[in-house]
């Protein structure tokens, strides 16, 4: 099922086949929106990794409780052609501009994180 021109449903699904919530499921078509805003500004496919996660897988991959993808409002994404730092500068334009919803921006070596929590948060967990 088709969220917006480029995302459809099962790119947000959990990797261990749980069923999403309904509640999900509304939260990840706003994020689906959201993302849809990241692809138009880089003009590139985005690769999701990670969207939706059971609480028991995202605890079995050593995640905490209260993360965002638990509630299907976080994506660790991938943009063709461009780092994950460039990825990361360009949602924090985005936010900064009014383009984007605030939220979460993560900073990892081969991905970024960003969620539509609606309140500001930065890490940046990059090893290298």
């Amino acid at each position: 099922m088709n969220l917006t021109k480029n995302f459809n449903r099962e790119e947000f699904d959990c990797s261990d086949g749980s069923e999403m919530p309904i509640e999900v499921q509304l939260n990840i078509a706003e994020l689906a929106v959201q993302l849809e805003i990241i692809r138009s500004h880089f003009n590139a496919p985005i690769t999701i990794n990670s969207a939706y996660r059971s609480l028991e897988h995202n605890r079995k991959i050593g995640s905490n409780d209260t993360s965002q993808h638990v509630l299907g409002k976080a994506a660790d994404i991938v943009v063709k052609g461009y780092t994950p730092d460039e990825v990361a500068d360009a949602i924090e334009f985005l936010i900064s501009t009014g383009l984007l919803k605030e939220g979460g921006v993560g900073r990892y070596n081969t991905f970024t994180h960003y969620d539509i929590r609606g309140t500001r948060a930065r890490w940046n967990y990059k090893t290298i």
